[in-house]
């Protein structure tokens, strides 16, 4: 797969992406929005013939939560994991709560369960599933307008090619499930262009975090991971590295 050049990156540019100047050189009046182009889908489509797995509903979980207090008093990176399996009642609550669709605003926005910047959400939610009840292991993505899972792909090397592409970090291939999430950089473009790149980086530590405190409410743990070899990610669930690409990463079990 090809890969785009690398660019020429100073600490002071990157710095400057991370401060709030660069909103004032965005040229405002050329973005995509204001040039009244039509915004990006909202979501991934579903490959043709590809198999869609409905997930139980909000109001159909049987779970018992922890109180909201108790899960921000206990929150913690968590690295070992029981080999104990995920249900799937138990993983439908983790997306939802970390990217679960609260209401659809038209069909260019959606207010979900984390905040994101202009409501533009430009991530996707993938799932290495090795041990969640029901689901044979493979790489799933989340389709948060369905409340559902489409199966992207089997492999039979599975927990070794994630612990590979995460730089060695045997904990990720002892999880139930790795959260994989990718941003589609163009959703948020079209109304931040330059400024894109802070919102996205920002919107992704709202989605951790969520994850964070939704394991604890369940009994179960995450550690998020930034440090990740990007093309083995990319290629592990076979996006393009340039219109789509790994920002993030959070092995999930049972602690």
């Amino acid at each position: 797969m090809s890969r785009p050049d690398k660019p020429s990156i100073t600490r002071e540019g990157g710095r400057h992406f991370l401060t709030d100047r660069i909103r004032e050189e965005v040229d405002w009046w050329n973005t995509p929005q204001s040039r009244g182009e039509e915004p990006p889908p909202v979501q991934k489509p579903v490959p043709e013939g590809a198999a869609v797995i409905s997930l139980p509903q909000p109001g159909e979980w049987t779970i018992t939560l922890c109180d909201l207090a108790d899960a921000i008093a206990r929150r913690e990176s968590r690295r070992r994991f029981r080999p104990e399996t995920l249900t799937l009642q138990e993983l439908a609550f983790l997306l939802w709560a970390t990217q679960g669709v609260r209401a659809r605003l038209h069909e260019a926005a959606v207010l979900r369960t984390v905040p994101s910047a202009g409501c533009r959400h430009p991530f996707e939610t993938y799932l290495v599933a090795l041990n969640v009840a029901g689901l044979e292991p493979a790489i799933y993505r989340y389709l948060p307008l369905n409340h559902a899972l489409v199966r992207e792909r089997s492999a039979s090397d599975l927990a070794p090619s994630l612990v590979a592409a995460a730089h060695g970090q045997r904990f990720a291939g002892e999880a139930a499930v790795t959260f994989v999430w990718t941003a589609i950089p163009a959703r948020t473009e079209w109304r931040y262009a330059e400024a894109s790149c802070k919102v996205i980086a920002l919107d992704a530590g709202h989605v951790c975090q969520n994850l964070y405190l939704a394991c604890e409410a369940i009994g179960a743990g995450t550690c998020a991971i930034a440090a990740y070899r990007q093309d083995l990610m990319d290629d592990l669930l076979e996006v393009d590295g340039e219109e789509e690409f790994t920002v993030y990463l959070a092995p999930v079990g049972k602690v």
